[in-house]
């Protein structure tokens, strides 16, 4: 098989996930190669106050390359509920796979991921929790015994049919878990199998969505990162060193551009992406301030893009409040303006010195000063420099010292807005970054 033949075949908006209000839009991001048909599909974030979960889903969205075999991955299943940080707003959804009413304002996505776990590429399917404590199959306290559900791959039963592939539950977990054990961060964290044997042993796990899965006769295990270890990225750490194991054991062959450990996790999960505004603004969310103010945008009908997979809009009284999975970034304080639409796409400018050309959203970086070369009916307006009797800013040398910084949009004080004006509606913003 030519390995130049993995692709990467939906990804909302190319490099970015479009943020909508729709419940029911499935957000799927697919990893495959077009000469195979085994396919594992990992499903994250049905409870929403299970980090671990849906943070390793949208690292293994955006971090892996599927060189053989495919991945589908489901990275924010339950978003509103991950958003506001809670097991399920709606009730839990993961007890909806059995009955659900007809008025439940989960049906549509519950219905959906139905649709796509049953169909026939689907091999194996993973769903991403985060449980409580630490299981062992004996008694030895509060939170190390029978009851917990942290540290564990979770079967509902042994076996499937004798002809399934990957049919042999239990002896895959049972390898997943030997393989974990041998890369714990520390001995107490000693990952297990915990069978629930949901066909006569458990009547509410017969509504979940792996008993959902057995049952038409397709691989299903839970993977249950403890919610008592003491840092996200250790719950991540465990999700992917879990998953990884599984594709080995499903021949799919992978790569990923960071080293498994939990430093590097860390330091992967305050990397937020770009959040983009209606294709004229794009904003750098890693270390952005925590509110932003004077934001030119529509009244209504905004598009926001994100980079990151668990990028999210809620509207709070106007104020368009940003989250990255259950993390609260920033919140835009609108300034409504009529958006033109006949702006120049590339700006140029003299970057300390040298004439460029540059898109009109999007950042460019800068040593000592810049300058925007003047253009007709075209008004500049560098957010935090005054020129006293200056409506339009374009064709003046400007320094960083010369910017007030609190009108900075990051923490560092080192990115300043550079917004463009025609006819008096915007046009677009750049973004000046001070090296």
């Amino acid at each position: 098989m030519n390995l130049m033949k993995a692709v990467l075949v939906k990804i909302i908006h190319l490099a970015f996930f479009l943020s909508v209000s729709l419940h029911a839009e499935l957000q799927i991001i697919k990893k495959q190669n077009t000469d195979s048909n085994t396919t594992l599909l990992v499903i994250a974030g049905i409870h929403g106050n299970e980090p671990g979960s849906y943070f390793a889903g949208s690292i293994l969205a955006t971090h892996y390359t599927i060189k053989s075999k495919n991945l589908w991955i489901v990275p924010n299943l339950n978003k509103d509920s991950i958003r506001d940080n809670e097991r399920g707003i709606n009730g839990d959804m993961n007890r909806k796979f059995s009955i659900i009413k007809k008025n439940d304002k989960d049906k549509d996505t519950v219905e959906d991921i139905k649709k796509l776990i049953l169909s026939k590429n689907v091999s194996l399917v993973l769903n991403l929790h985060d449980g409580h404590g630490f299981y062992r199959e004996d008694f030895q306290g509060n939170i190390f015994n029978p009851n917990a559900w942290g540290q564990t791959c979770v079967i509902d039963q042994c076996k499937l049919k004798e002809d399934q592939p990957f049919g042999n539950l239990n002896e895959i977990a049972s390898l997943v878990k030997i393989n974990v054990n041998k890369r714990l961060l520390q001995e107490h964290h000693a990952f297990n199998v915990r069978n629930t044997k949901t066909k006569y042993e458990d009547e509410q796990m017969q509504l979940s969505l792996t008993y959902f899965t057995v049952t038409n006769n397709k691989p299903a295990f839970a993977i249950e990162s403890s919610k008592n270890l003491s840092s996200l990225s250790q719950k991540v750490y465990y999700q992917l060193l879990a998953i990884e194991e599984f594709m080995k054991i499903m021949d799919i062959s992978f790569n990923k551009s960071f080293a498994l450990t939990e430093e590097s996790i860390k330091k992967i999960i305050h990397e937020y992406g770009i959040l983009e505004i209606n294709k004229n603004i794009s904003l750098n969310l890693s270390h952005i301030k925590k509110s932003l103010s004077y934001i030119p945008i529509n009244s209504s009908g905004n598009e926001f893009n994100f980079s990151h997979p668990l990028g999210h809009i809620k509207n709070i009284k106007g104020t368009r409040v940003v989250y990255i999975g259950n993390k609260r970034i920033t919140a835009l304080k609108p300034q409504y303006f009529n958006i033109s639409n006949e702006c120049p796409k590339n700006i140029e400018i003299n970057i300390d010195g040298k004439r460029n050309i540059v898109d009109s959203a999007k950042e460019f970086y800068v040593n000592d000063d810049f300058n925007i070369i003047r253009k007709d009916n075209l008004r500049v307006n560098v957010i935090g420099f005054t020129a006293k009797g200056v409506s339009n800013e374009s064709g003046i040398t400007i320094h960083r010292d010369s910017i007030n910084q609190k009108f900075s949009l990051d923490i560092h004080q080192k990115m300043y807005r550079v917004e463009f004006y025609k006819d008096n509606k915007f046009c677009s913003m750049s973004v000046v970054h001070f090296k």
